[in-house]
């Protein structure tokens, strides 16, 4: 990993401004802790019989965009990117994935998150998640977002400390 390059979160602000901010310091880590590495070690797995890898890591987090802006604020019927069915599971086999697809996937989907968020009029704007059947704010959504961000960009720092020993924000 090279120097940090993130922008923090601002200490004071609003909402919207908070959470947008959190959100987009937490894909810049995922991002950060794969930097510098080519695609076979972003495939290195955790441990047997995990399948967790980096690679992995990111391709889950395409799926999760998809699932959670995507498919609830503006097509519900939209396919997963790496399954048929909705199994967040799939994306997590990275065996013969590239660093190109997954990362091309996963921009594209942040890119679409980020104008679906922007385009609301509110954190309040709702829209329905399709496995749930249920009504969710645009507030829920990006919290629940965060959430698993920063709980993959744990699993992350653990994987990059295994490929090449390499630990730190």
């Amino acid at each position: 990993m090279s120097a940090d390059h993130r922008i923090g979160p601002p200490l004071t602000g609003g909402e919207r401004d908070t959470l947008r901010a959190f959100l987009d310091y937490h894909r810049a880590t995922l991002a950060m802790k794969c930097e510098g590495l080519g695609d076979e070690e972003l495939r290195q797995r955790s441990m047997p019989p995990s399948t967790l890898s980096l690679l992995g890591l990111v391709r889950h987090m395409a799926e999760v965009e998809r699932a959670w802006f995507h498919r609830v604020f503006e097509d519900r019927e939209a396919p997963m990117v790496w399954s048929q069915e909705i199994d967040f599971q799939a994306a997590y086999d990275a065996s013969a994935a590239t660093r190109a697809e997954a990362f091309g996937a996963w921009a594209a989907e942040v890119e679409r998150s980020r104008r679906i968020e922007k385009e609301a009029e509110s954190l309040d704007t709702t829209g329905v998640q399709p496995r749930w059947e249920k009504e969710v704010s645009l507030r829920m959504v990006m919290v629940h977002v965060l959430l698993e961000y920063a709980r993959h960009n744990g699993h992350a720092d653990f994987l990059r400390e295994g490929v090449d020993g390499t630990v730190g924000a």
